[in-house]
């Protein structure tokens, strides 16, 4: 989760219902290889769900966090900001 894209798809998430690959893609300035390969890991560790479909004709894919993926970034945030906090204390 700490790598870039990864947590940049899993802050994305936090603060909307879902986004599609394409806005997720634009606001993260990656390729599609890239964050199509970042987001299968955080599918397979059952963080993020893809739903597949058409819009137009058209394949769209719109990404959301699962709860697990929500209570994982939560601690993950919690451990982040216990580390800076420890930092600043010395």
């Amino acid at each position: 989760m700490h790598e870039r894209v990864r947590l940049g798809i899993l802050s994305s998430l936090a603060t909307v219902d879902h986004l599609s690959f394409s806005e997720l893609r634009d606001a993260l300035g990656v390729t599609d290889g890239n964050l199509s390969v970042h987001a299968r890991k955080l599918e397979e560790a059952g963080f993020v769900q893809c739903e597949k479909r058409f819009a137009n004709r058209k394949p769209r894919s719109e990404y959301r966090l699962t709860t697990k993926g929500r209570n994982a970034f939560a601690s993950y945030l919690f451990q982040l900001e216990s580390v800076i906090r420890a930092v600043r204390n010395r």
